[in-house]
């Protein structure tokens, strides 16, 4: 199972209140009071990072500080020194970021900051989270994996400095290109496919082609994967991969024939087989890939600054989603509807960065003024398809089951078993997971779960929880559920904690339902299960926190064994 339909995600998007602020032909400027302002103590360094119900924004001063979407403050916490210019949150809201010597940051919805992490210089974009939560890290010649919990799976150098930042493509790898004129596609692993260009990219974007569903599942396979690159000049081409890509190797471009944009881009987003295109003379334009051809250009916040040659910031971020599309720079954002209609436009004055746009159609925009402001610009709300920590990804990179071929050969000798996993354990705890991770995974899934010695499985449930896909949690509340043996459903639960994420909660009701539904658990699986739920609540913080809490008081009581009390006791303390 790889990739969700596109279009089935879009059926579970609705719009409520679809009502522009003022008519879809006015061309006056927006004009509104903020719906809520903050002094923030410092200038913005980068965009706003809105998720989880409230904004998260970066400060030159090395804090970083979190809001609710209603402008209360949550938190603030100081990095211990200057940061780069980037943050990044997950679905879950963590937020990620480094200081300009190379740390790594993880710190949690409710500002704790979770783990630290060394890198050989600062973040040099913005830091890419997956499907399973793993993060692509990219800085000057190197991008670096991350499991969500802090542990390094591979290290790939690149090179030459980006022109194009890394971004998420439609199979859960990322894209990007370098300032040599090559375009990279590198997935989970650290495969990668490299295209040398002969024009000088300025735009990349992932699109989907071809794959059959399965129904049942509610997935899609085989998909097939193109990018589209927008060049300076204005062309547009199509890259084609092979479907086999599981080596470096250098491809052709594939060319179509596409329309040519009128004037340089400055940023883009797709929807479909819709590409919308900002350009640098303050336009924008909606072009269709099925008919090859621009269907409608029109004019943005930045047309007006063009006209009257001021000076802008080429820097701009474009959303296309449900509602419409929006264009965002430092001087100001549009909105526009699917068929070409301007729904509103707005011009910002001494923006320290790009705005963002949320879900509830309100504009975040830091100040140079050290205030954080937020307009409400739109009444209608953008609601996905959400577990209880935002929305689910787009797809899976299969790793919650074992491979056919892994089940068939496993007639190892425990001797060969035991080698086996010596190895993997020396190449994760060195960060060298890399392409093995499909074949260790699945290989750590068939030893967890088969006939073998006591300690070959608890062995290879821990490297489970260090390689940290949250993908494998299901397979390991199979194990927690099916097996009598302490020893084996406490492994199964250690791993877990060591993954460290449950954003659908399965793992935190797995646990209450143990604890509701039997009376007289083991000293050794109540403690397994307090560890893991602190770990998983310190992560991801409310609401799977206020079940997790739930647990932690019922295992504290008098009657529980004294060792499983006290570490209950103990995570208790460090979630207040």
């Amino acid at each position: 199972m790889i990739k969700m339909r596109f279009i089935q995600l879009k059926c579970v998007l609705l719009l409520f209140s679809v009502i522009p602020v003022f008519s879809q032909n006015s061309q006056e400027q927006l004009s509104l009071e903020p719906y809520w302002r903050q002094a923030l103590g410092g200038e913005v360094l980068s965009l706003p990072s809105y998720q989880a119900q409230s904004v998260v924004v970066a400060l030159d001063g090395g804090n970083i500080r979190a809001y609710s979407t209603s402008g209360t403050p949550m938190w603030s916490i100081f990095s211990g020194g200057r940061i780069s210019p980037y943050v990044t949150r997950s679905r879950e809201g963590t937020s990620y970021f480094t200081r300009t010597n190379g740390t790594l940051i993880a710190v949690n919805r409710a500002g704790r900051e979770l783990w630290r992490r060394s890198l050989e210089g600062p973040l040099s974009a913005r830091i890419i989270t997956g499907w399973d939560s793993r993060l692509f890290v990219p800085t000057n010649g190197k991008i670096y994996c991350y499991t969500a919990s802090g542990n390094l799976l591979w290290t790939k150098t690149i090179e030459a400095p980006f022109s194009i930042a890394p971004k998420l493509d439609r199979e859960g790898g990322i894209i990007f290109a370098l300032n040599n004129n090559e375009i990279h596609r590198m997935d989970h692993f650290g495969n990668t496919y490299v295209w040398k260009l002969y024009n000088t990219p300025a735009v990349l974007l992932s699109i989907e082609s071809g794959g059959e569903s399965d129904s049942r599942a509610g997935s899609r396979t085989a998909v097939k994967q193109n990018i589209i690159v927008i060049y300076t000049d204005g062309s547009m081409e199509i890259l084609e991969s092979a479907e086999d890509w599981f080596f470096t190797a250098q491809t052709e471009v594939h060319s179509a024939i596409l329309p040519r944009l009128p004037s340089p881009p400055l940023a883009a987003a797709c929807m479909g087989n819709n590409i919308a295109v900002t350009m640098s003379d303050g336009r924008v334009s909606l072009v269709s890939l099925d008919e090859k051809r621009i269907i409608w250009t029109g004019d943005t916040h930045i047309r007006e600054l063009v006209n009257n040659r001021i000076s802008m910031e080429p820097e701009t971020e474009m959303i296309f989603d449900e509602r419409g599309i929006y264009i965002l720079s430092k001087n100001g954002a549009t909105g526009f509807t699917h068929n070409g209609e301007r729904l509103w436009h707005m011009n910002l004055q001494n923006t320290a960065a790009v705005p963002a746009f949320g879900n509830d159609g309100v504009l975040y925009s830091g100040g140079k003024d050290w205030i954080l402001y937020a307009y409400k610009i739109e009444d209608r709300l953008l609601l996905e398809r959400n577990d209880i920590y935002g929305p689910f990804p787009e797809g899976t990179y299969g790793m919650g089951r074992p491979r056919i071929i892994d089940i068939i050969d496993s007639h190892l000798t425990e001797l060969e078993t035991r080698i086996r996993l010596d190895q993997i354990n020396s190449a994760v705890n060195a960060g060298r997971v890399g392409v093995n991770e499909p074949a260790w995974t699945s290989f750590l899934l068939t030893v967890s779960a088969g006939q073998y010695p006591l300690q070959v499985r608890l062995g290879a449930m821990n490297l489970l929880g260090m390689i940290g896909s949250q993908e494998t949690i299901p397979w390991l509340i199979n194990i927690f559920n099916n097996n009598k043996e302490p020893v084996i459903k406490s492994a199964a639960v250690n791993a877990i904690g060591s993954i460290g994420v449950d954003p659908q909660g399965i793992a935190i009701q797995a646990f209450l339902y143990s604890i509701i539904n039997s009376s007289n658990m083991d000293e050794q699986v109540l403690t397994a299960i307090a560890s893991a739920t602190g770990a998983l609540c310190r992560f991801s913080g409310p609401p799977l926190s206020e079940t997790g809490i739930r647990i932690l008081l019922a295992i504290s009581q008098r009657h529980q064994p004294s060792v499983a009390r006290r570490q209950a006791e103990r995570e208790l303390a460090t979630l207040r």
